[in-house]
Order: C-alpha cells, then structure tokens, then sequence
C-alpha cells in the first residue's frame, strides 16, 4: 500500500505542473481567439503578439514616440486612472527595458549578529531623498505568489550575490525548489 501511495503521490507530482501549464496555455489561446473570432486556434494569439511587437515599433518612432508621451501624461494625471497606469508601468518597467529594477539579487541579513537571511533585490540604492542616506530598499518577492515586502535595511546588512537576477527569482519564486 506504501508503494502504491508513492506512486501516487509522483504521479500528481508529474502531472498537475504539465496539466496547470497547458491549461493555463490552453486558456490564454482560447481567450485570446474568441476575442478575435477567428476559426484557426492559435491565430489570435498570434495577431496578438504582432500587435504589441508594431505597437512597440510605432512607439519608437521619433513622431510617434511624442504622441506616446502625450497619452502618458495625460494618464498621469487623472486621480484614479494615474494609480493604476502608473503601477502597471512600474511593474512592466521593473522587469523589461532600460530600467530594470530586479538586476542586483541580494542576501540581507534580518537582524545584526543573526544568522537569519532573506534573498532580495536592491531597488534603490539611496534613500537620501526620505532622510535615510545610509539606508537601502530591497524588495523581498514571496514564493509561491506574485507579492513581496520591501524592506529598508542599513546598506552593511546587504551582501551582493554573484548570479543571474531571472535564476534568483526562480530560485525564490520557487520556495527555493527550482533547478538551478
């Protein structure tokens, strides 16, 4: 009965990961083509992707780029609309484009003498401009969730790590699981 249990259990080891992933694929696609209203699966999914990828050329451009800061700014300044555009830039920003905000993975340690550490990524190097100069913000994502804390810490408590920010992420994301 044990061996049968063990089964078991690798059994859902190996299959809610695949069936959550192609489930979740799956989704997206159907989503995505009912939108669209197209007949061949996938082809929404795929106008999709070519339209961010023209929108982000469009937006490139010297004339267009204007037009794009225009709309930011307006956006910027709307009570409620500001909070949610300005949130979801940052967050899209702190992940791709020129001002990644999660590329220096750190071990903090939580209290002086301790030996308790938390992996985390700096995002601000100085918080001068809050009366902290000696102090560093470090976001702390929480695994198996797309949160975190940020914590402020004296900068002698923050030990740079050698390794790539995306495996770092993984690693916590993960509960300290993911291969690395």
């Amino acid at each position: 009965m044990k061996r049968l249990t063990r089964y078991f259990l690798e059994g859902l080891l190996v299959l809610i990961p695949l069936v959550a992933t192609i489930y979740v694929v799956y989704a997206v696609f159907t989503k995505i083509d009912s939108i669209f209203r197209f007949e061949m699966p996938g082809l929404g999914f795929l106008v999709t992707i070519l339209t961010i990828t023209v929108v982000g050329f469009i937006s490139s451009n010297f004339i267009t780029s204007r037009l794009v800061r225009l709309v930011e700014k307006i956006f910027s300044k709307l009570p409620l609309v500001k909070m949610i555009y300005t949130s979801v830039k940052d967050l899209i920003g702190a992940f791709v484009g020129d001002k990644k905000s999660f590329d220096k993975p750190v071990l903090v340690t939580l209290s002086p003498g301790s030996n308790i550490q938390v992996i985390g990524f700096v995002t601000r190097e100085s918080l001068e401009n809050i009366g902290l100069a000696d102090r560093v913000a470090v976001y702390l994502p929480q695994s198996y969730n797309f949160a975190g804390n940020l914590i402020v810490v004296p900068r002698e408590q923050v030990t740079p790590l050698n390794a790539e920010s995306g495996d770092i992420m993984a690693f916590i994301v993960s509960g300290g699981v993911a291969a690395q």
